[in-house]
């Protein structure tokens, strides 16, 4: 029910910023066009969810993920055609075959930070029991515990972006009777998407909220008192408040280099832009639509091979087995 209300809302916008572009035809009777579209529109959204839960429950992946993966991946044939023409028209093929590399090259980055964690070590203590009934110590099972490099996902683009319309929204108030923004140059600047001062401001926003998101959802309390209670510890370090300290300490190292990395990669479609790229395809060098079409893809492989093991099949191919987020060995599956 909640899902209704909200889509009723969104859908209520939607049409509002429709009616504003002046496209809808006059002799069409208001009520009807609203009545009739947010139907239309929280009904399309409401089968779209109904779809994706199918998927969960029948299918292999997270049906809502999938869905949005697609409607991405299917602009992608389009974006690439469309370029490819632009570019042979005007005589840059060799251009293009670079735009191909550097679009390969950057896939290849945003994989590697997905699937990106560091592997702390830790060490199970076991006793073994002797004829005499006596207890021995014995060595125990070594572990880790995947500490991934981009632990906040597509979050913190997420949140930055419902930021960065503000100035659009401010802008709208502050247009005078010509259409262009009242005087100022400033916020003329932060509502173009390839200006530098959005940029800057955007890449920033990424960044602080990577640690603030990665903070929410990596507990390093919780991790000590896992240990605990599996009678664990990390090799050279107390348990309790110092082993919480300890993997703070490292959340802390590998989160800069990875929130600087996720704010690289989002502002990469401005630098496509900039250098010629055409903006449909210049979507897919980086932001929100890149990493969610590598990250589902990956997920989806994992599970896909997760099935084939469980039938005792060695995956689609032995030597590509697939190393995903949730094919991890360690103590942070369980958690």
């Amino acid at each position: 029910m909640l899902t209704v209300a909200i889509t009723l809302v969104q859908g209520g916008g939607y049409l509002t910023y429709i009616h504003s572009l002046n496209a809808v035809s006059p002799t069409l009777p208001p009520g009807l066009f609203w009545i009739s579209n947010i139907i239309v529109l929280a009904g399309g959204t409401m089968f779209a969810m109904w779809l994706g839960e199918r998927i969960t429950e029948k299918g292999i992946g997270n049906g809502i993920s999938l869905l949005i993966m697609i409607g991405i991946v299917a602009q992608l044939p389009q974006a690439l055609i469309f370029e490819f023409q632009s570019q042979l028209a005007s005589g840059g093929f060799i251009v293009f075959v670079v735009e191909m590399i550097f679009f390969f090259l950057v896939v290849l980055v945003t994989v590697l930070l997905v699937q990106g964690v560091r592997k702390i070590p830790i060490q199970f203590a076991k006793r073994a029991v002797g004829r005499t009934g006596t207890s021995l110590p014995a060595a125990g099972n070594r572990d880790y515990i995947p500490l991934k490099v981009i632990a906040a996902g597509v979050m913190p683009i997420i949140f930055a972006q419902a930021l960065m319309f503000l100035p659009a929204t401010i802008g709208q108030f502050a247009m005078g009777d010509s259409g262009d923004f009242a005087g100022s140059g400033f916020l003329r600047q932060l509502t173009d998407t390839n200006s530098g001062v959005y940029n800057v401001i955007y890449f920033t926003l990424i960044v602080v909220f990577t640690y603030v998101y990665t903070a929410l959802i990596v507990n390093s309390q919780q991790y000590s008192e896992y240990l605990k209670r599996q009678n664990a510890y990390i090799p050279g370090i107390k348990p309790g408040k110092n082993t919480a300290d300890f993997i703070d300490s490292i959340t802390s190292k590998i989160t800069l280099p990875g929130a600087v990395s996720l704010g690289l990669i989002a502002i990469l479609p401005a630098f496509a832009s900039i250098f010629g790229v055409n903006t449909a395809f210049a979507v897919f060098f980086g932001g929100t639509t890149l990493l969610i079409m590598v990250g589902v893809v990956l997920d989806t492989l994992q599970q896909i091979e997760s099935y084939l093991l469980m039938r005792k099949y060695d995956g689609l191919v032995k030597s590509g087995r697939i190393r995903g987020r949730s094919g991890m060995q360690g103590i942070g599956a369980g958690m």
